[in-house]
């Protein structure tokens, strides 16, 4: 199975640092988003962090060029339909998820791979809403993509061998590291990340530690280069709190219930770094604790 052209749903954080490591390792890639200030804001985020692996002297000049020239972008998601393998990186919602496929299915070719980058939404009940789920995957890269070594590898029940042989040589390619997981609610990486972030959010919610005293803790007491609430916020609370819900509904087990704090945060759109502020203030020129 020849991959050679890759297809991006969606140019946010982690639609652009993908597409970004598929062009630096030779792909021809085709970003697609339905918001074209989106696609500006991704290929000029793209180009700077090209730019600081230039400098960083992890690439050359050329391979930077070489990168940008693979890179198209779209705003017609039929356009995809050509490509050898779809990634989508969509926001962490089934029901938006499942409406690209339906939409995208009819312009594929036979024999292309379908994936999604979920963090933990189930991969078999996505597959069931194409026309190929022996062709469909979770294909969920660690963010910063460019950065970080992990790809997990996610097939669901109908999934053949063919496909998973193809997606892992893909990883190889790309100069990452592939960990197989089966399809269980959030996998293996936020299967375990996520709980703890939670479990800080009560601490927090408690008034056991505060913002600073907890990521003090984590971080000089069990060397994690980052807080949980620091990386909580990095990663986005709305996506903490979609996370925690599919463990939840999808585990019927109480220890995966929410923190009503975290509910709070994303109901009042502190979101994290992305939306200026969460479990820190990211509006001035240092983080500042909200609590």
């Amino acid at each position: 199975m020849q991959i050679a052209t890759v297809g991006v749903i969606g140019a946010g954080q982690m639609g652009n640092g993908i597409a970004h490591v598929f062009a630096l390792s030779g792909y021809d890639v085709l970003l697609t988003d339905v918001n074209t200030d989106a696609l500006h804001k991704a290929r000029d985020l793209i180009e700077k962090n090209l730019a600081r692996q230039v400098t960083r002297e992890k690439i050359t000049e050329s391979d930077k060029d070489a990168a940008l020239a693979r890179i198209s972008t779209t705003q017609t998601l039929a356009d995809l339909g050509g490509t050898d393998l779809v990634i989508e990186a969509a926001t962490e919602r089934e029901t938006v998820k499942t409406a690209i496929f339906e939409d995208l299915v009819p312009h594929l070719k036979p024999e292309t791979i379908l994936t999604s980058n979920t963090s933990s939404i189930s991969i078999t009940r996505l597959a069931s809403r194409t026309d190929r789920p022996e062709k469909f995957m979770g294909f969920h890269f660690m963010n910063p993509v460019p950065v970080m070594q992990l790809v997990e590898l996610i097939r669901g029940i109908a999934t053949d061998r063919e496909t998973y042989d193809a997606l892992l040589a893909v990883v190889e390619s790309l100069g990452k590291t592939a960990a197989s997981a089966e399809d269980f609610p959030a996998f293996i990486v936020n299967r375990i990340l996520m709980p703890m972030i939670n479990e800080a959010v009560y601490t927090l919610y408690e008034g056991v530690g505060s913002v600073i005293s907890i990521d003090t803790a984590m971080k000089l007491g069990t060397n994690h280069p980052m807080g949980p609430l620091e990386l909580a916020d990095f990663i986005g609370l709305d996506t903490c709190l979609a996370i925690m819900n599919v463990l939840h509904d999808g585990l019927a087990d109480t220890k995966y219930r929410p923190c009503p704090l975290l509910t709070k945060y994303v109901e009042a759109g502190w979101l994290g770094r992305k939306s200026g502020r969460g479990f820190y203030d990211y509006r001035g020129d240092t983080p500042v604790p909200t609590r």
